[in-house]
């Protein structure tokens, strides 16, 4: 064995894309996208989102060798080796900060899905983390709220919602500066087949008891009783049960049913195998800035240089 061969440092496990994938990432979502999605900081940064989900579904999973990276990390690399970003780099903590910051106050929509009796509501865990919720999403720009709360359920649990919603019986809160509103779509039968139409979104899908479900305190928000994390799922019950009560079930609650939840959907591997769907839709994202948040002192001041991206589409189409 040479002295060259028995020294030389091994690859890393994991490899960074190479400029020929990032040039096709920064060409495909940021420079070949209409120019009105050109016109503002805020709009470049959901742009590099749906960048990062596409790298994340498709060239992770289909070389595994790529490294899996974080949304400021891949933020990052692509400011760092996108020519028309590149004059970015030296603000890119501050934007992404404020980016973050902004995203939060993004409204979001979802249901609350009942059993035939009442007595059970399907939630949906995170693919990342242990957290459980109630199937919902951010609101795409000018989608109504009816309108994002069936694609969010269908995306995340691959049911249609639409018929069985009523645009009238909803519950609405508000944490911090985020309006969050819930459908509440009764009457599901327990055979209903589930299973997420997104990749990397969802690990579980579970029909959980209600009445097993603490309601908001300071004991449930990182845990409750059950074992479950539910701290976007306690704060609704109340008023949930309030519905319940004076609507009645369309089959009676039956003593004998065991009282605890069951899974009707799993991933194989929700730290980043693959899933047990084949069914796939694209993650929505790019699309995302509702009329009702208003951009912080960052967006506001920022005016993005839309000429290298210009000059680059039409050398583009030129050569």
């Amino acid at each position: 064995m040479s002295s060259m061969n028995r020294y030389a440092i091994p690859p890393p496990k994991y490899a960074l894309p190479p400029q020929e994938l990032l040039d096709d990432l920064c060409s495909r979502f940021v420079l070949n996208v209409p120019k009105e999605d050109q016109q503002s900081f805020e709009r470049i940064l959901f742009l590099v989102e749906y960048a990062h989900w596409f790298y994340e579904d498709n060239s992770v999973e289909n070389s595994p060798s790529l490294k899996s990276l974080t949304l400021k990390e891949f933020t990052s690399l692509l400011f760092n080796n996108c020519n028309v970003l590149k004059p970015y780099v030296a603000h890119i903590d501050d934007i992404f900060k404020d980016f973050t910051s902004y995203k939060v106050r993004v409204p979001v929509t979802g249901a609350i899905i009942l059993d035939l009796t009442y007595e059970r509501c399907l939630l949906v865990k995170g693919w990342k983390g242990t957290s459980w919720s109630f199937p919902r999403g951010k609101k795409n720009k000018d989608e109504e709220d009816h309108s994002c709360a069936i694609r969010e359920v269908l995306e995340e649990t691959g049911f249609d919602v639409s018929k069985l919603l009523n645009k009238d019986a909803y519950i609405e809160m508000i944490f911090g500066q985020q309006r969050v509103r819930l459908y509440i779509v009764a009457g599901v039968r327990d055979g209903t087949l589930f299973a997420p139409r997104t990749k990397k979104e969802i690990s579980e899908i579970a029909w959980q008891v209600i009445d097993e479900l603490p309601h908001a305190n300071a004991d449930v928000i990182s845990r409750g009783s059950t074992g479950l994390k539910l701290y976007m799922v306690a704060p609704f019950l109340a008023s949930l049960k309030s519905w319940i009560s004076v609507h009645p079930p369309p089959v009676s609650p039956r003593p004998d049913r065991p009282a605890k939840g069951l899974t009707v959907w799993k991933a194989r591997n929700s730290s980043g195998g693959s899933s047990t769907t084949d069914s796939q839709m694209s993650r929505t994202g790019a699309d995302v800035y509702p009329y009702e948040a208003r951009p912080s002192r960052i967006f506001r001041n920022f005016r993005f240089d839309t000429g290298p991206i210009l000059q680059a589409v039409d050398a583009a189409f030129s050569s």
